[in-house]
């Protein structure tokens, strides 16, 4: 084995753990486990990640069974040397080598780090970046306790940043600022920052002063009331932020959120070549891209623009492609002229990261892969949900309520509308379940869990159906939920795309014929075709009464289709045409079709038809016949983003290893599932992002570089009714959690609680000692408050101590003593008994 750095050696082997290292006069020093989560600017960073499925950080080691989850990251700071970025650099490659290759290498830079990178220190309140570094390139800072102002930003894990300068010009209304005095630490709210900043804030002040035993008050002020301050804790804030020099502050941060979707609609493979004169990159395809693209004797650059470069190592490739991937990389991002900060990220064959796996349409493997963490396996819901269950199962298992997708076994109270001349005409109960193509419908489905009632709100848009009829479709899926106090979940359903439960509430009798009511604008001329008359042909496809619908298609022999079951309605007859690649399951949904006319069907075998059957069709015609191969099952990562308007358009920011407190009530939130879009509505969100929550959903798939179909059903929830079929992706769900958790005033309130009144009390100049005060022993000051001599102020008893036993008592001077940091004079008095 090569020589590895002595400082990897206390990793241990096949254990979960956590490591980071700072490059210190370009050798690799560990970071003591207090310091996680604080970075120097003028620093370089090396970051180890080993954990078991879905579990990021731990707070020691621990034994884990099958293989470990690895991610390699070194951080640059901003203002770090060369030599200590390629220390950083090539000291991670020799990690990797000593691990056998199989962490994931990540470059992390200074306020662009990755979300997972972020998750890391979530639980510490996020990260931190000091002004700084080690001497290696760099001035030494040093550490003693003078006055600091942090700008804090971010929604889910805050970055603090230390700032230069002390003063109204490096500050804006769109963040929240912590000045920490020692003694005081004052968290100023911007006017336009948002609640989950404030409360991040507070709870990074909140732990400084317990850094300090408690002896630090922490004072919340927000933007416009620095007025209502006291009078001492006002001079203490005016003496580094004056007010009357606010009329410098910046009115807006700069964007919260990095992810710029319009570039990472187009990605591109290219191959890596190792040839003697060089790298050799060629262009591949562009997207969608599908495994089947990566061949494992190659190594590949993935090029999503800004939002990503990603090196792929085949297990075939050359020891000198897998050792210089992220050098290569890093090359290709400067010869694209991408910004510096861009992700670049290598992955080898086999181990591929969640996100990896998500640039693609198509990454089939077995559903129990590890490393995805939360997954959903798409196309499995026949295979599960085949009997009957009601709303209470669901509700209480919704781990299968979200892999189903089936809140219950859609047994529910069904009523339907459709849309004609932009009216709701409701449809007779004996025709539910029959769709025309160029219409549109609503559903309004109820079910009871606990005596209560429940609602969905299914709009479903037909493929022919105008542009005017779908909008009018939207407008009464609202009106039907304010109709029903805004409880309802609201489901955009697009022809051909239909969720589970959709198909399920019409037990294996969903048909979908052509035609429709002429009711658009664009098709107001148009006669209507409602009713597919004496003879049509539809395609059943399904196993179950729940997973089960027909399709009408021309009646025409090239319409069949030796892998499936076909109901053929004649005038004076029916026939079920059963494929040789058919299955039982599937005729006998085809008879349930088939029962749409009360005669008795008639069941023709392929390779049996006699002549008037192929003479009602039109003729004998070719058909397909080709044996269809059993897709794998493709298991794809559940992935949530907040979306927000906060900078004045709307953004999407991805949050990683989510869990129910990620879920902001001021904003609205997306979940991807794959075959669904869930957004869920924050019960303070504005109105903006309200509205547009839906257009933000399709500009998510538009944009998305796998190439997925914009089509899928879109949910839409209200926060305080999410339904099982979305709890169930978040692992623990408190139902009360929104309920019982503090308000933000309450929280400022409990943060302040515990401040004692703040005194400002001048100090004599530099080496001199305050003589016009009263002087009295030690013995005399050390004595409760009430039996102090008159005109001492209990808080301050130091000043009026004798010389001899100033420094008998604290060994220092009276200058020096006052020199220290207001903590620590605090600390010494304490000591001392003498506060």
């Amino acid at each position: 084995m090569a020589t590895v750095d002595p400082a990897f050696k206390i990793i241990p082997k096949g254990q979960a753990c956590f490591f980071i290292w700072r490059i210190e006069n370009l050798q690799v020093v560990p970071v003591p486990r207090e310091s996680h989560g604080t970075f120097f600017k003028g620093d370089a960073y090396i970051v180890l990640s080993c954990h078991a499925t879905a579990t990021r950080v731990k707070a020691q080691a621990r034994d884990t069974k099958g293989a470990l989850d690895m991610h390699a990251h070194f951080w640059i700071g901003s203002e770090s040397t060369q030599d200590e970025q390629g220390v950083a650099a090539y000291k991670t490659v020799e990690l990797d080598d000593y691990l056998g290759g199989a962490p994931v290498q990540h470059r992390e830079t200074e306020g662009a780090e990755s979300s997972l990178f972020l998750n890391y220190f979530k639980k510490k309140g996020g990260l931190t970046y000091k002004n700084g570094g080690v001497a290696s390139g760099f001035n030494h800072v040093d550490m003693k306790m003078e006055p600091r102002l942090f700008q804090a930003k971010g929604k889910h894990v805050v970055r603090l940043t230390e700032l230069r300068t002390i003063d109204w010009s490096s500050m804006n209304q769109g963040d929240v600022f912590i000045l920490d005095l020692g003694s005081v630490i004052f968290c100023w709210n911007g006017k336009n920052s948002n609640r989950a900043e404030r409360l991040q804030a507070m709870q990074r002040a909140k732990q400084v002063r317990d850094d300090r035993g408690g002896n630090a008050n922490v004072i919340v002020i927000e933007d416009g009331e620095e007025s209502r301050l006291s009078a001492d804790e006002q001079q203490l804030f005016e003496s580094k932020l004056p007010l009357k020099d606010k009329r410098n502050i910046k009115l807006e941060s700069s964007d919260d959120a990095r992810s710029e979707r319009d570039a990472a609609a187009t990605i591109k493979l290219y191959r890596c070549a190792d040839e003697q004169d060089g790298l050799k990159v060629t262009e591949v395809k562009g997207g969608p891209l599908v495994k089947a693209d990566l061949d494992t004797k190659d190594s590949y650059i993935i090029d999503n623009g800004p939002n990503g470069i990603w090196a792929w190592i085949g297990k075939g490739a050359s020891n000198n492609e897998r050792k210089e991937a992220m050098r290569n990389a890093m090359g290709f991002l400067k010869k694209k002229n991408y910004p510096d900060q861009t992700a670049v990220t290598r992955v080898i064959d086999g181990g591929e990261s969640t996100e990896f796996k998500a640039l693609f349409s198509k990454w089939p493997e077995p559903a129990a892969t590890k490393g995805l963490g939360r997954t959903y396996t798409v196309g499995n819901v026949a295979k599960v949900v085949q009997t009957r269950f009601d709303a209470a199962t669901m509700h209480h298992n919704r781990g299968l309520a979200a892999e189903t997708q089936m809140v219950d076994d859609g047994t529910g109270k069904i009523e339907m509308w459709r849309v004609e001349s932009f009216e709701m005409k409701p449809v007779p109960k004996q025709s539910y379940g029959q769709f025309y193509g160029g219409d549109c419908y609503l559903i309004l489905y109820t079910y009871q869990v606990q005596n209560r009632d429940n609602y969905i709100v299914y709009y479903w848009l037909g493929h022919k159906s105008t542009a005017d009829e779908q909008g009018a479709a939207a407008r009464f899926a609202v009106e039907l939920d304010d109709k029903h106090g805004g409880t309802p979940v609201q489901v955009r359903v697009v022809q051909g795309k239909e969720p589970p439960h959709f198909m399920a509430m019409f037990g294996g009798r969903m048909v979908v014929f052509e035609g429709g009511h002429a009711s658009g604008f664009r098709n107001s001329g148009e006669k209507d075709t409602d009713g597919p008359g004496d003879t049509f042909l539809l395609h059943v496809r399904g196993t179950s009464k729940m997973n089960s619908k027909a399709v009408q298609v021309p009646c025409r022999a090239v319409s069949l289709n030796s892998n499936d079951v076909f109901v053929f309605f004649v005038k004076s007859a029916t026939y079920i045409w059963c494929g040789k690649g058919s299955t039982g399951d599937e005729r006998e949904m085809a008879k349930t079709v088939a029962s749409l006319r009360p005669c008795d069907p008639v069941t023709v075998f392929e390779g049996q038809e006699k002549p008037d059957l192929w003479q009602a069709l039109g003729g004998q015609a070719p058909y397909s016949n080709d044996k269809r191969l059993q897709e794998p099952d493709v298991v794809m990562p559940v992935r949530l983003f907040q979306l927000s308007n906060a900078t004045g358009r709307i953004q999407v920011e991805e949050v990683n290893e989510f869990t129910q407190e990620d879920l902001v009530p001021e904003d609205v939130m997306l979940l991807d599932s794959w075959d669904t879009i869930f957004l869920w509505i924050g019960e303070n969100s504005n109105k903006q992002e309200r509205d547009e929550a839906e257009q933000v959903a399709f500009g998510y798939l538009r944009t998305d570089p796998s190439g997925r179909d914009s089509s899928i059903p879109v949910v839409r929830i209200k926060q305080g009714n999410e339904p099982p079929t979305f709890t169930g992706f978040f692992g623990f769900w408190n139902h009360d959690y929104w309920t019982s958790t503090l308000s933000y005033d309450a929280v400022k309130a409990h943060t302040q609680a515990r401040n004692e009144p703040q005194r400002v009390v001048e100090k004599p100049v530099a080496g001199t000692v305050p003589t016009e005060v009263a002087k009295y022993p030690y013995e005399m000051l050390a004595k409760p408050a009430s039996q102090l001599p008159d005109g001492v102020n209990p808080e301050n008893r130091e000043v009026h101590l004798l010389d001899s036993d100033f420094s008998r008592i604290f060994g220092t001077t009276y200058a020096q003593f006052v020199s220290k940091p207001a903590w620590k004079q605090r600390d010494m008095k304490k000591a001392a008994n003498l506060f």
